[in-house]
């Protein structure tokens, strides 16, 4: 599915309830220094959001992604945007200790902009399916300059420690 219609607009959206890290962290089961979202911004729920993510320079993947020009990798801005998703909404798709969500694919993934140090990363997501399978559309603002979108497919599976 190719998305025409920018998410821009939800950047501007009145919101109804933020998500704090410590919220997101009761959502989801990553960790510093791989939770790379702070806060989730609910636009409507089980519908729209926007995942908040201030860019530390003291991030893990800069020293190696790039020496003198760190630029936060691409895939981890997508991941920023699974987990937007996961912390507003995963205690309704899951299993409590049982059940894990796990990328099925991404479709569709362009990177437009660089994401860097000290820069505010705003993700906007709508829900296109919920459920045991899910499905997002998602876009990475800086500064209102597109940076990222994709397609992300989700799957709920079981927890390989069962």
């Amino acid at each position: 599915m190719v998305k025409t219609t920018s998410l821009k607009h939800f950047l501007t959206l009145p919101v109804q309830t933020v998500y704090s890290l410590e919220d997101i962290k009761a959502n989801i089961p990553h960790r510093e220094p791989f939770l790379l979202v702070d806060e989730i911004r609910v636009l409507e729920k089980r519908k729209k959001y926007i995942g908040v993510h201030q860019v530390r320079a003291d991030e893990f993947y800069f020293k190696g992604h790039f020496p003198g020009h760190p630029v936060m990798p691409g895939v981890l801005v997508v991941e920023s945007m699974s987990q937007t998703l996961g912390g507003a909404l995963m205690p309704e798709v899951i299993q409590e200790g049982r059940s894990l969500p796990l990328f099925l694919s991404i479709e569709q993934a362009k990177f437009r902009g660089m994401v860097c140090p000290g820069d505010t990363l705003e993700m906007p997501i709508e829900i296109l399916r919920l459920g045991r399978i899910s499905k997002i559309y998602g876009e990475a603002y800086v500064n209102g300059k597109l940076c990222t979108q994709a397609t992300l497919n989700f799957i709920v599976g079981d927890s390989p420690h069962d």
